[in-house]
């Protein structure tokens, strides 16, 4: 139900390579996985929305400095229930989660005009970088805590299943 609803979110998502529903697939098995950052929401005992937080590393001068970051994708709602805030509440939720497992921040590549409604902003404020091209617009993070971040900066260190 998962796979098919996140196929169907992107579908029509002019940036999206439509195989996102794999990517998740794929975190699933991973040690970057943890469930209780795979977050589902239902109406009527339907799954009408998804959320998945990972977790990630940040690498500066080979050091790298591990879970205690993650990489919020994807998150995703069916076409039907979009626009009612589903996808919000999820990203809320997840954060509230996530800082209670003493994560530092969340990481993302995302459209410049939903994400910074929650807090995000760019990485480039924080000296971080993708580690592939992406317009410096899209690509942010969200610190779960005032200043979690002070003093780290570097490169994101995806797991391999992002690019496998």
């Amino acid at each position: 139900a998962i796979q098919k609803l996140i196929q169907e979110a992107f579908e029509t998502i002019e940036y999206s390579d439509h195989q996102e529903h794999l990517l998740v697939e794929r975190l699933r098995k991973s040690t970057a996985y943890i469930p209780e950052l795979a977050l589902v929401a239902t109406i009527d005992e339907q799954i009408v929305g998804y959320i998945l937080l990972t977790k990630l590393a940040i690498e500066n001068k080979n050091v790298i400095i591990e879970e205690q970051v993650l990489a919020l994708a994807p998150v995703a709602v069916s076409p039907t229930f979009q626009g009612q805030g589903i996808g919000g509440k999820l990203i809320l939720e997840a954060h509230e989660i996530a800082r209670k497992l003493t994560y530092k921040a969340i990481i993302l590549l995302g459209h410049q005009d939903y994400y910074p409604r929650f807090g995000y902003r760019q990485t480039a404020a924080y000296n971080i970088t993708l580690p592939f091209e992406a317009p410096e617009e899209n690509c942010m993070l969200y610190e779960l805590y005032s200043n979690s971040l002070k003093n780290i900066t570097g490169i994101v260190k995806y797991p391999r299943v992002f690019f496998e």
